[in-house]
């Protein structure tokens, strides 16, 4: 009888193939093959403990296959496999619905090259991703990736559906986005994130939490006093559907959850901020529609901290993840970034003593951290300071950015110092909130211009970051072509005009392609009175190539969406 034929694509760490390994009997042949490079997983440690561990077992790895060419890297004698695999399949974080449905067709076609005839494949999708009556919740057919007609594509049909457990699957960890904080990574987050909560622990109790708390916090989480309209005003508020699967499953919030909302952060249902008139109509106005947001902070998950009743005073507990926020496109500006909390209870009576002493350390922790790529002229200075507030007790972390980059023209803001009253638990004790913006805290000590770095793949990027050592960044990517665009329309004037709302549909458009919006004029009919504004939009990327011919068409589009949701009439 012949052996059995297996063959695994897409690998990331190849912990799948290494868990799958230890299931099969010796009758059963397992080849395992990813798109990448060994030296582009050189700098993965867990993928180069899997690599060793299978090649002890005896099997097939292979490099650089693409899963929509099996038949140009497979003999006629090595093809006839009875199941392939293709798990969690995806063309990257800025790939929509419309990229991952090709994937899937090229991937299905390409299949029916190398498969047996009575042989399956399979495919594990997330919820809603493929479009079946099975998806629980199912979304609409044209927002899915549709997987029985992209299947039919290669000849084949589907034949059963069942749930994935990562969990059944011993070892199995999915590659992607949770290597920001968790490790392995050299990540420059993860390392500033370390050096951070490491300094503070030399002073400080620590206390490190799981982030599982939700990415989309029902209203009314937070009972502080700056969970209010203004907060809430720069917040992706969500609608959930039944079709938006994206929604449903980010509400069950783990930071896995992340990518996939950035991946298709224009296929959520995003309700529109109304925040046009009046602070208090637009909050009572969005809390109507829906009572569900992406966190714009941690700062909304320290109600559930601090009334646990394992809460240890006097000790610093740390909360590190995601979060969201509606911006310009600035270069400083970032719509997602990780967020470190601090939060330290004290009683009341200490409390003065507590705050300057941690305010102190935090000083002295970001100072030595954002002189280290400077040079020595420029660290006889502090560049940090905490700007009080106008209620006389929080602060502003502001960092002076003039040594840093020509396009840091004013002092960054790059987190904050909250004090709140009392708990209804801890009714002795009151608490210090201090939120970091760890990515923006990263650009600076790093010389990194360009926050999109921050969040690729690219192994060239990665190479610049060794374990305990800080030094400038220098890009890989030189002279990026720029792409300059006119937009000119008339506006409602009854409905008026959002701008962060124009930076918003501009930045889901482009794919965060564009680097900035400039205002050219403003120009009022003399007879009909119609008010019409005109922008200049710089298109450009930080690490892969864009040409003049994606610009146009993103343009176009750019074109459609504003007046579709913006109420304006392109001229």
């Amino acid at each position: 009888m012949a052996p059995r034929r297996l063959l695994l694509v897409g690998e990331g760490n190849f912990s799948f193939a290494a868990a799958l390994s230890e299931t099969l009997d010796q009758s059963t042949q397992l080849t395992a093959t990813c798109l990448q490079r060994p030296a582009e997983l050189a700098r993965d440690p867990l993928a180069w403990e899997n690599l060793q561990c299978l090649r002890e077992r005896g099997i097939d790895v292979r490099f650089g296959v693409d899963c929509t060419q099996l038949a140009d890297v497979f003999e006629l004698h090595e093809r006839e496999f009875d199941q392939i695999y293709f798990i969690f399949p995806h063309c990257g974080r800025k790939a929509g619905v419309a990229k991952n449905r090709e994937l899937l067709a090229k991937f299905f076609q390409s299949c029916a090259d190398v498969l047996a005839e009575e042989g399956e494949v399979h495919v594990a999708l997330c919820r809603g991703q493929g479009g079946t009556p099975a998806d629980k919740p199912q979304r609409e057919w044209h927002n899915s990736w549709q997987v029985v007609a992209m299947a039919a594509l290669g000849g084949l049909i589907l034949s059963d559906v069942y749930p994935f457990s990562c969990k059944a699957v011993a070892g199995y960890k999915c590659t992607g986005y949770r290597g920001f904080l968790e490790a392995p990574s050299c990540h420059p987050i993860k390392t500033i994130n370390e050096k951070l909560i490491a300094e503070l622990g030399k002073v400080f109790p620590l206390k490190r939490l799981k982030c599982s708390y939700p990415l989309l916090p029902q209203e009314g989480t937070s009972v502080l006093p700056f969970w209010n309209c203004d907060f809430l005003s720069a917040a992706f508020w969500i609608s959930l559907h039944e079709d938006n699967s994206n929604s449903e499953s980010l509400t069950g919030g783990t930071s896995q959850d992340v990518e996939d909302f950035l991946v298709s952060f224009s296929e959520l249902s995003l309700l529109k901020n109304p925040g046009r008139d009046g602070k208090e109509e637009a909050c009572e106005g969005t809390c109507g529609q829906a009572k569900i947001c992406l966190r714009p902070s941690l700062l909304v998950h320290v109600q559930d901290v601090i009334e646990v009743p394992d809460f240890l005073s006097g000790s610093l507990h740390i909360l590190s993840g995601p979060v969201f926020q509606k911006c310009h496109i600035l270069p400083f500006t970032m719509p997602a970034f990780h967020e470190t909390l601090f939060i330290l209870g004290v009683n009341q009576n200490l409390k003065d003593g507590c705050l300057q002493s941690l305010l102190d350390h935090l000083k002295g922790i970001l100072d030595s951290l954002l002189t280290q790529t400077l040079p020595e002229s420029s660290k006889l200075s502090s560049l940090v300071k905490f700007v009080l507030q106008s209620n006389g007790k929080d602060y502003m972390i502001r960092v002076k950015t003039h040594n840093f980059s020509p396009d840091c023209t004013e002092d960054l803001i790059i987190g904050s110092v909250i004090t709140s009253a009392t708990s209804v638990i801890h009714k002795d004790q009151c608490f210090v909130f201090v939120s970091m913006n760890l990515d923006l805290l990263a650009m600076l000590v790093w010389c990194i211009s360009d926050w999109r770095m921050l969040w690729t793949f690219d192994n060239r990027f990665l190479k610049n970051f060794v374990p305990g050592k800080i030094e400038p960044f220098k890009s890989h990517s030189l002279y990026p072509p720029c792409y300059v665009h006119d937009v000119s329309f008339w506006i409602d004037q009854k409905k008026g005009f959002d701008e962060l709302e124009f930076h918003t549909v501009a930045r889901a458009v482009s794919q965060d392609t564009i680097i900035s919006i400039q205002f050219l004029s403003r120009f009022q009919h003399p007879k009909t009175q119609q008010v019409s504004l005109c922008y200049r939009l710089t298109y450009q990327t930080c690490d892969k190539a864009l040409t003049q011919q994606q610009v146009a068409s993103m343009q176009s589009q750019f074109r459609k969406e504003i007046q579709q949701h913006l109420y304006v009439i392109p001229r």
